[in-house]
């Protein structure tokens, strides 16, 4: 099971964090895999690290938040692969503030960047996974797309990662009759650079120890086997599945 040689799969914001993690997941199953980052460098230098594995790696810049470029890296994707098995929609960002004192600069650019960018995505490579009659899209948004939070005021994440769930349960219907599956993880706390600032504290690590019933945050890779599932021929009845992978925050 789970075998993914000859099977191609497309990251966002695969140059670092849980993006990149999942791209040494999945190259370790045997995927051949577009890297997608605006960070091209960084793709160009994991890309040939992860050749070890086998796969064929093809580094592409890329901006989510640009219609254009988006579509530039889909041309590409399709022009190099032939077709696209797997979608993973990772790339993102955020300005943390409350519905107080939030700027509209602030809101603008989170939901483009957290919920436009995997309409752009999506749309574009589910049109390439659309000849194929297959695909596997995963979007990941977050804990905090399912539930609001007392640690610190962030509303325009909320409300992202929020709307790209029920993008998720939307897209599932649509396009169940192409052969194609639409699935989100909701990850918790998770040590990225973005997230590294925050975590570290003593009174953040203090309110993840109260409300986490596994009592730690979640360690490199614990992702990447909710997605090597979702992303598998085998997960082929699992669609518009919402899976929180966050040490049970959102269980209690």
């Amino acid at each position: 099971m789970f075998n993914y040689k000859g099977r191609v799969v497309v990251i966002t914001g695969a140059s670092s964090g849980l993006g990149l993690q999942m791209a040494e997941g999945f190259a370790k199953m045997g995927a051949s895999i577009a890297l997608l980052a605006r960070r091209e460098e960084r793709l160009v230098e994991i890309a040939e690290r992860l050749k070890e594995y086998g796969g064929d790696f093809l580094p592409i810049k890329c901006d989510v938040t640009d219609v254009v470029s988006v579509n530039a890296a889909a041309s590409k994707v399709e022009e190099h692969f032939g077709r696209v098995d797997v979608l993973v929609n990772c790339a993102g960002s955020a300005k943390n503030n409350g519905v107080l004192n939030m700027s509209d600069e602030e809101w603008k650019f989170t939901i483009a960047t957290d919920m436009d960018s995997v309409f752009y995505v999506t749309r574009a490579f589910a049109n390439i996974m659309k000849k194929n009659n297959y695909g596997r899209i995963i979007n990941i948004a977050s804990m905090y797309g399912m539930v609001g939070n007392m640690a610190m005021d962030t509303v325009a994440y909320h409300t992202s990662k929020g709307g790209v769930i029920n993008f998720t349960r939307a897209v599932a219907a649509e396009l169940a009759k192409y052969g194609i599956t639409c699935n989100a993880i909701c990850p918790g706390y998770f040590d990225t650079e973005l997230t590294h600032e925050t975590l570290i504290t003593d009174s953040f690590t203090q309110y993840m120890k109260a409300t986490v019933p596994v009592g730690r945050y979640g360690n490199a890779g614990e992702l990447n086997a909710g997605a090597i599932f979702l992303g598998s021929e085998e997960a082929s009845y699992v669609t518009g599945v919402i899976l929180p992978i966050d040490g049970g925050y959102t269980a209690v």
